[in-house]
């Protein structure tokens, strides 16, 4: 077992000195713990799918100058100390080698004490980059910037929520179909977990001719979906529904895809309108989908997929949903963020 040599001082692997048997057990039971509370037989719930270490594709890093040197990493533990990653067991290669770029290309722009925040993404075009900092962005910064990082595999790079540098589009491929997300779009953390949970929607969906995806982001179920069965996908981000919109359009061999922008917190989808559909497929945020469950639960559609962040709102929708009348699978925990005591899962429901 390899231990981080800033474990015990960042704030994002507490996990880390587990033995691997021990720690598969501990992700399985926070699952089933969860379930439980809820009234559930924690035995429906299977062993975990763990991803691989050096797998994260994306991450948020904190960077500072500190003594004329530019520190780029993470948190301590319950601290504002930024942590100098020199070695990281989670993310990707791409990622890691990234940090060393940054602090030799930032050094010459950062002011000594000055600090700001990096999202990066891998994505299958280069890294896809986007700065919060206290700065504007002017002409001068945006050459400053531009000529920093001139020899990245960088595709994209935003600046406060403006595009500072577009070299291609950055894409990332579901199923082959690829799809150019929107500045700090929500993508799953790692492409094994992604496909792990494609693969079980798909398998929960099979038979159906017509899907409703709620919460569809920028496909990431959707389009997979979409090449044995319509679909309409129902998402209150406009940006990300119109990326989902491209990408369906260019990709070839795909039925139907139909798109809704809307808040399903305030709006969710009515019974009339979700008896429309074979299935229904949603992966909420970690407050749940209590709303929608409960009209889904009225609905007359017989087979739901439901991918989840958060093990008891999770257990909560699942209540309503069985005592509606519907029947619960196996509920497989994915375990995406390593090391940490976060936790995702997939599970079926049918009638």
């Amino acid at each position: 077992m390899t231990i981080c040599r800033h474990f015990g001082v960042c704030g994002g692997c507490g996990l880390q000195d587990m033995l691997p048997d021990a720690y598969r057990r501990h992700k399985q039971a926070l699952v089933e713990k969860a379930l439980a509370r809820a009234g559930f037989d924690p035995a429906q719930v299977s062993e975990p799918i763990v991803s691989p270490e050096k797998s994260r594709r994306r991450a948020v890093f904190k960077l500072g100058k500190e003594k004329g040197q530019v520190v780029v990493g993470f948190h301590a533990a319950r601290s504002h100390m930024i942590v100098d990653m020199q070695e990281c067991l989670v993310l990707t290669k791409a990622l890691r080698d990234f940090t060393a770029t940054l602090r030799r290309s930032l050094a010459p722009i950062l002011a000594e004490g000055e600090k700001a925040e990096i999202h990066v993404s891998e994505t299958d075009t280069g890294l896809d980059l986007a700065f919060r900092w206290t700065r504007k962005l002017r002409p001068s910064l945006t050459a400053e910037i531009a000529k920093a990082f001139a020899g990245a595999d960088i595709a994209r790079i935003i600046f406060n929520g403006e595009i500072l540098l577009e070299r291609t589009k950055p894409e990332i491929a579901f199923d082959g179909i690829a799809v150019t997300p929107p500045p700090q779009a929500f993508v799953q953390a790692t492409r094994e977990g992604e496909a792990a949970l494609q693969a079980r929607v798909a398998g929960l969906t099979k038979n159906a001719k017509t899907i409703v995806d709620l919460f569809a982001g920028i496909g990431t179920f959707s389009l997979p979906l979409a090449r044995h069965a319509k679909v309409h996908a129902v998402e209150q981000d406009g940006d990300a529904l119109a990326a989902l919109t491209e990408a369906a359009r260019k990709a070839k061999g795909l039925k139907p895809v139909t798109v809704e922008k809307r808040d399903l917190f305030k709006i969710p989808l009515t019974v009339l309108e979700l008896n429309r559909f074979d299935a229904a497929v949603l992966d909420p945020p970690r407050a749940g989908a209590e709303a929608q469950i409960k009209l889904l639960a009225a609905s007359k559609i017989p087979h739901i997929a439901y991918v989840s962040c958060d093990a008891s709102s999770f257990a909560r929708d699942a209540a309503i949903l069985v005592k509606a009348g519907f029947i619960m699978g196996e509920v497989t925990p994915v375990d995406q963020f390593l090391y940490s005591d976060h936790i995702e899962l997939v599970a079926g429901f049918s009638r």
